[in-house]
């Protein structure tokens, strides 16, 4: 238990500086490609091009963010597999501390006493589900689920993609809420991938649930980087923390048989649905309503701002 929570700690770690040099790369592509008075980087919706979101894939801030996402989801799936998964997403959840508050040193973003107070409620219910949370379950699944989670995963990024640029820059919160699902997905197929323990290379290559977390993994990481481009970082990432965390913990105690300690069941809801409430709060008051007359999000205008303003 020790050691996944460990792990967990680390991932988020990982999460949360990744996400905050990503948006570091991804508002400075866009500042650039706004200062050539570009159109190409923004959809007819108002959203980043597929170009755009290229560019900004290769700015080294967000080179070395993605590392550290790769190294993330590796410590991630370490603690999938060593915890129960409504523990482990919640604390890997818990990097939206860490973005907040590399986010005030690198974006220039001022917290208001609400946020820091929704943040402060993350951080205790997670207290809560560690000392709730009880061994976690087999993980052993018929192939058949694993071939619905494929499924799954295909429609989700690929329906959400369509959505989200339907949408444009109005999409922020969805697209992380989005790639939220798309990482819960694959800590899922982490979790009930055969071919892992013992290894077995060709029970792993023909497990279903290895192409689920491939699409549901870049899928999400896609998503995300929209989300960064298009919104407040704070507010894209508690979307996120929403996704992966609600449905993974629902379907490890209903489907892979996690479990809480005995007596100790409450606690564990209480924390799971705090911790929820938390992150819903830091994204509804890290996206206030613009002023009239105000450039849209992920606009050229609203690109020309400064960091601080354009972050908010």
């Amino acid at each position: 238990m020790i050691i996944g929570l460990l792990t967990a700690v680390a991932a988020s770690a990982c999460y949360g500086t990744g996400s905050v040099l990503q948006a570091v790369g991804s508002r400075k592509s866009a500042r650039r490609e706004s200062a050539k008075s570009s159109t190409i980087g923004v959809t007819q919706h108002g959203g980043p091009s597929l170009s755009s979101t290229a560019k900004a894939a290769v700015t080294w801030e967000f080179m070395v963010g993605t590392v550290l996402d790769f190294v993330g989801f590796g410590l991630g799936a370490l603690a999938a597999r060593l915890l129960p998964l409504f523990l482990s997403q919640t604390v890997i959840s818990a990097n939206l501390v860490i973005t907040a508050l590399l986010g005030i040193k690198l974006l220039g973003i001022r917290l208001s006493r609400a946020e820091w107070s929704s943040i402060g409620v993350v951080c205790a219910a997670l207290v809560l589900l560690a000392t709730a949370a009880g061994p976690e379950g087999s993980g052993h699944t018929p192939i058949a689920t694993h071939w619905w989670l494929l499924v799954a995963s295909v429609v989700l990024i690929g329906g959400g993609t369509l959505i989200v640029r339907l949408l444009g820059g109005r999409a922020a919160i969805l697209a992380g809420l989005l790639s939220g699902l798309g990482f819960g997905a694959l800590g899922v197929g982490v979790r009930v991938l055969n071919g892992v323990d013992p290894f077995h290379l060709p029970s792993l290559l023909g497990d279903p649930a290895l192409y689920a977390i491939l699409v549901a993994g870049v899928g999400g990481m896609y998503l995300h980087t929209v989300a960064l481009q298009i919104g407040s970082v704070n507010g894209a990432t508690a979307a996120l923390v929403v996704g992966e965390t609600v449905v993974p913990g629902i379907l490890g105690v209903l489907w892979l048989g996690d479990s809480s300690r005995p007596g100790f069941a409450w606690v564990a809801v209480l924390g799971f649905v705090v911790a929820v409430a938390g992150a819903v709060a830091v994204a509804w008051f890290g996206e206030p309503e613009p002023e009239p007359g105000a450039p849209q999000a992920g606009s050229p205008e609203a690109d020309e701002l400064p960091t601080e303003v354009a972050a908010r």
